[in-house]
């Protein structure tokens, strides 16, 4: 357990971000040690993340000792593309869940990374050791993996601040007019089905940058790149725009034109960000699995 306090020189500024800075740890993170009645202000403890402070106010935040994870490591097999002692990148396949959840307690990333890494770190909670970013299920590609809370905090304050470089490519239905686009929409859980995401007002700000790089029969091979990370995100918007990712179950078309099981067709294929200890620009590439390819094959224009 560890004790933090500071005093406020600014006025108007929010708890939560105070905190995060005082103790060194993500804003979500303080947003649960609030919750859990680890900070305070003045002596009182506080919940409420927007809590306005004035100049002179005392905060004390109190982090406790990180949980024992409850998750079991297993002998899964893993591709580590790279790893130092501060971070990994890894190569998570298609089909698998990035963390324990309901339903899925065993066979998950986050249990293959307790079997083969060393180290964690324990920001993102004792279900999560490790995790940064995550993508869906069926989505297969490159993620982050922080080996210590440093690690963890820097790639995360990467991500907020959008200088983390994430590229995909999917292929989606139907054909382009243009060569490349925007889908600048909010997202949020959908108003009746809320295991469904949906472009909502009032949801979280998301920006998709899409660019055509192969006409295909029925279908395009595109390239998407995140200047947010929402919930499925990149599936929401090709769907909001008519392009559906080929496969998806959720968001795509009732009938598919063409009959693609195990999930849509999505590959997070390029990650780039500054090394958390060193500053060097880091940049890796990993290429889809023979899934996405014998699909890409069988739609090329002869």
């Amino acid at each position: 357990m560890a004790d933090y306090e500071g005093f406020v020189e600014r006025d108007g500024e929010r708890l939560d971000l105070f905190a995060a800075a005082l103790a060194g740890v993500t804003r979500s993170r303080a947003g649960a040690l609030m919750k859990d009645g680890h900070v305070a202000v003045d002596g009182v403890a506080q919940a409420k993340a927007g809590f306005k402070l004035r100049p002179g106010m005392r905060v004390t935040v109190t982090v406790p000792d990180p949980a024992p994870s409850r998750a079991q490591a297993e002998d899964i097999d893993l591709d580590i593309v790279y790893q130092d002692a501060d971070l990994a990148v890894v190569y998570k396949p298609s089909g698998m869940v990035v963390h324990p959840a309901a339903g899925n307690a065993t066979g998950t990333l986050v249990n293959a990374l307790l079997r083969h890494l060393d180290n964690l770190s324990g920001i993102g909670g004792e279900i999560r050791p490790g995790i940064v970013h995550r993508i869906d299920k069926d989505t297969s590609g490159l993620l982050l993996v922080a080996k210590n809370d440093m690690a963890h905090l820097s790639l995360s304050e990467q991500i907020k601040a959008h200088a983390v470089h994430r590229a995909y490519k999917a292929i989606v239905i139907g054909g382009f007019r243009e060569d490349a686009g925007t889908v600048d929409a909010p997202i949020g859980r959908h108003p009746v089905d809320r295991k469904r995401m949906a472009i909502v007002p009032g949801g979280r700000e998301a920006v998709t940058h899409w660019q055509a790089l192969e006409r295909l029969r029925g279908a395009t091979l595109i390239e998407c790149r995140l200047t947010t990370g929402r919930t499925h995100q990149i599936r929401v918007h090709m769907a909001s725009i008519g392009h559906p990712v080929l496969g998806d179950p959720v968001y795509g078309p009732k009938k598919s034109p063409y009959p693609v099981t195990g999930g849509q067709l999505l590959h997070a294929y390029r990650i780039g960000f500054a090394h958390p200890r060193t500053g060097e620009e880091m940049l890796f590439e990993a290429p889809p699995e023979p899934r996405f390819t014998r699909w890409l094959q069988k739609l090329e224009v002869k």
